[in-house]
């Protein structure tokens, strides 16, 4: 159980970020607790090398500089990060579909299950990686991920705009900017 009262998880406390990914290799980042309940946490994390996310002609690069907030449920098959430049501005947001995450005092896990949508600050989406899928979409993991790419396309501009609205009241940029600045 993860709690912000419990002695080992305080607010900006070092945690990993697990990612076990389908060919079950492993990528692991250093993050900083910003809040935890029960069922749920969030992480900063500084971006620290430039990256570039690309679905047919539209790119999206997340700059050096920039960081990520990370919802992590625990009842959830999926993850949300939400990116910010060193000025605060809302550069996008990225849902991982994944399944079995834990979370300790220490880290939070989970299982990627290849599946991932990028959305742009104009609100356009894109699913992306579906052609390394193992065999088709509407199989995979016995519909599963299929199931939870449906739910969130339906709900993706009521529910992301309410946690963008909700990120920017809660954990402010200039609450995190010594942070970004370390």
């Amino acid at each position: 159980m993860v709690n912000l009262s419990t002695p080992t998880l305080q607010r900006y406390n070092q945690m990993k970020e697990r990612k076990i990914r389908y060919d079950s290799t492993v990528v692991e980042h250093s993050c900083l607790v910003i809040d935890a309940k029960n069922q749920n946490i969030v992480l900063f994390h500084k971006i620290v090398d430039s990256f570039t996310m690309k679905a047919n002609k539209t790119k999206l690069t997340i700059p050096k500089g920039s960081y990520t907030i990370a919802y992590y449920w625990r009842d959830r098959p999926y993850n949300l990060y939400i990116w910010r430049d060193n000025r605060g501005n809302y550069l996008g947001a990225y849902f991982n579909i994944v399944k079995n995450t834990y979370m300790t005092d220490h880290f939070v896990s989970f299982e990627d299950l290849i599946i991932d949508i990028m959305v742009l600050p104009s609100g356009d989406y894109f699913i992306l990686d579906e052609d390394e899928l193992p065999e088709p979409l509407d199989r995979f993991e016995n519909g599963s991920v299929q199931h939870t790419l449906n739910l969130l396309t339906d709900t993706i501009d009521i529910f992301l705009s309410k946690v963008i609205s909700e990120t920017e009241k809660t954990y402010s940029h200039e609450e995190l900017l010594p942070w970004l600045n370390k």
